[in-house]
């Protein structure tokens, strides 16, 4: 049995890293948990120091997004130009699109920076996916994404206790309301665990699921295009090219959906913090 080639990195699996194609007697190296482990740039697994390829894309994402909103907005002009333009853009997106639809005006218009901040710093966590040379979506590793639903759930606690007191806020999490009558214990024991333990839960899940699919997929496509390149498989190789096509073009619709999500549900955390309990 031929042995696939094992790059520098065995933990980096992708499609040109192998000389296995099909009919050479090699089986398909499939992508699989290996394939979101990354060998340390920086330190090892002993250090207190550790930096691998994720934290990388995080941080130069980060530089991107700041870097953008800086160059846009340094010397704003009445008549936007281009970069200042697009800027505005989408900053209004979300702050009318999202904020003030979900939290009002009045209310909304604090929250605004941060909502915009999660909203363009997770796109381009989810863009990764499809750069090449990175080609990682930082927000596959669960890591991410529950920090940034741990900020929210914060936020969405303090919020809560600081509006409505201690027993306005346990009302809200609980859900009070005593015309259930007698399921209301139950009611209640339901709605806390929920708010408390699984709100924060599904938040970072829900991001976190949708990109480590998406590449799972992405990658998929790719190796099997690559392995099938042989012989008859040349055709079959064809069809699996055109499905990473369509991959690739579904997971760019996919990335901006799933940061939009996310501020959504984030802005909709909020809006249930403010609102009075009935």
């Amino acid at each position: 049995m031929k042995e696939p080639a094992v790059s520098a990195d065995p933990t980096q699996v992708l499609a040109f890293e192998t000389d296995c194609h099909i009919f050479d007697g090699c089986g398909f190296p499939a992508p699989g948990l290996h394939s979101f482990l990354f060998e340390p740039l920086l330190g090892d697994g002993d250090s207190n120091v550790y930096f691998n390829k994720p934290m990388l894309l995080a941080l130069i994402g980060s530089v991107i997004v700041v870097g953008f909103f800086w160059a846009a907005f340094r010397k704003p002009k009445v008549v936007p130009g281009k970069l200042q333009m697009v800027a505005e853009s989408g900053y209004d997106f979300i702050r009318r699109g999202v904020v003030y639809e979900t939290i009002g005006k009045k209310e909304g218009e604090k929250y605004v920076p941060l909502v915009v901040s999660l909203f363009f710093f997770i796109w381009m966590m989810n863009l990764w996916s499809i750069v090449p040379v990175a080609q990682f979506p930082v927000t596959a590793i669960i890591a991410y994404p529950a920090v940034l639903a741990v900020i929210v759930y914060i936020l969405w606690v303090s919020l809560t206790f600081k509006r409505h007191g201690f027993v306005g806020a346990f009302k809200n999490f609980t859900g009070y309301d005593k015309s259930l009558g007698p399921v209301l214990p139950l009611a209640m024991t339901i709605e806390f665990f929920s708010n408390l333990l699984v709100r924060p839960f599904t938040h970072a899940v829900r991001l976190f699921a949708n990109m480590f699919a998406g590449h799972t997929l992405l990658l998929l496509f790719t190796i099997a295009s690559w392995y099938l390149l042989n012989g008859i498989g040349i055709a079959y190789a064809g069809v699996s090219f055109i499905m990473t096509l369509v991959m690739t073009a579904f997971e760019l619709f996919i990335q901006a959906l799933q940061a939009y999500v996310f501020v959504l549900l984030t802005c909709t955390y909020i809006q249930g913090a403010l609102a009075e309990h009935h």
